[in-house]
């Protein structure tokens, strides 16, 4: 095989493999689009509505761990480095 048939072979190759993975991209965004279609009536039934009560949230007990906390006190002790 000289080096112009590997060159269009390896053309071709890839303009087959881009050509599906728009045919696939396009396929997926026509799928998304009838199923919000196909699920619109259903929305109202699976929103969640805001609490008229909100408790705040409780403390972590002793044993637990506040991973926001921990997250930021990392990051903080990172720069401080």
């Amino acid at each position: 095989m000289s080096n112009s048939e590997l060159l269009a072979s390896g053309l071709k190759l890839l303009v087959f493999g881009m050509g599906w993975v728009y045919v696939f991209l396009v396929v997926m965004i026509f799928a998304i689009n009838v199923m919000s279609v196909l699920l619109k009536p259903f929305i109202a039934k699976f929103e969640s509505k805001p609490a008229a009560s909100a408790k705040p949230a409780a403390p972590p007990a002793a044993g637990e761990v506040d991973l926001v906390a921990a997250a930021v006190a990392a990051v903080a002790l990172r720069r401080v480095r």
